[in-house]
C-alpha cells in the first residue's frame, strides 16, 4: 500500500497527527521510504522569515511549497515512497500538480477541541495559540471539490490513525488525478 515511486501529501490542521502519523508509517518495514516534515523546511529560512500563517507569507509559503514539491518528486523518482506532511491546503496543491509520481491527499479531521488540546499537550516550540489553530481548522473544514480526501480522526489513537491512512491508501480513493 505505501509503494516507491507514489507520495502521500498527510495534511491536516496542527494537532491533527500528521507528524505523529507520518513518523510512524515511514518506519514500517517494506517498501524504502521518505518522511518531509514540512515545518523543517519554513525553519531553514534563517533571516526574513515570516510565520507562515501570516496574511503577508504568501509568497515565502509558496516558495516554501515549490521546494516541497521538487524534493518530493525527486525522492519519488528515486524509488522512495514519500510522505509529505505539512499544513498543505488545497490553496497549495498547484506547486505539486506537475509531478510525474502518484499523488495522494489525506486530509486528517480532528474536531477543534481535540486539535487545541493536542498542541498544547505536546509543548516545546510549537503552535499552542488557539487563535491560529482555530483559524487554520477552519480552513480545512470545507475542502469543495477535494471534501472526499477528509479522513476523520476525532477520538483516534495514533495506531488507528495508521491503520485509517493505510486503509485510505489501499482504498485508492485519495489519489489526486
Amino acid at each position: 500500500m505505501f509503494r516507491p515511486n507514489e507520495i502521500l501529501i498527510l495534511t491536516g490542521p496542527p494537532g491533527s497527527g500528521k507528524t505523529t502519523a507520518a513518523s510512524r508509517i515511514a518506519r514500517l518495514r517494506g517498501s524504502p521510504k521518505v518522511h518531509l516534515h514540512s515545518d523543517d523546511f519554513w525553519s531553514f529560512i534563517k533571516t526574513g522569515s515570516i510565520p507562515p500563517w501570516q496574511p503577508d507569507a504568501q509568497s515565502q509559503n509558496a516558495t516554501v511549497m515549490d521546494v516541497l514539491a521538487g524534493a518530493a518528486a525527486r525522492y519519488a523518482k528515486g524509488g522512495y515512497f514519500v510522505l509529505l506532511d505539512g499544513i498543505i491546503g488545497p490553496w497549495f496543491l498547484d506547486a505539486f500538480r506537475e509531478i510525474e509520481a502518484r499523488l495522494h491527499y489525506i486530509v486528517l479531521r480532528p474536531d477543534l477541541g481535540e486539535a487545541i488540546k493536542r498542541c498544547r499537550d505536546r509543548g516545546g516550540q510549537t503552535l499552542t495559540d488557539p487563535a491560529p489553530i482555530s483559524d487554520l481548522h477552519r480552513q480545512f473544514a470545507n475542502l469543495g471539490a477535494l471534501e472526499p480526501h477528509a479522513l476523520p480522526v476525532t477520538g483516534l489513537s495514533t495506531d488507528e490513525t495508521c491503520d485509517a491512512i493505510a486503509k485510505a491508501m489501499e482504498s485508492g480513493r485519495f489519489r489526486l488525478k
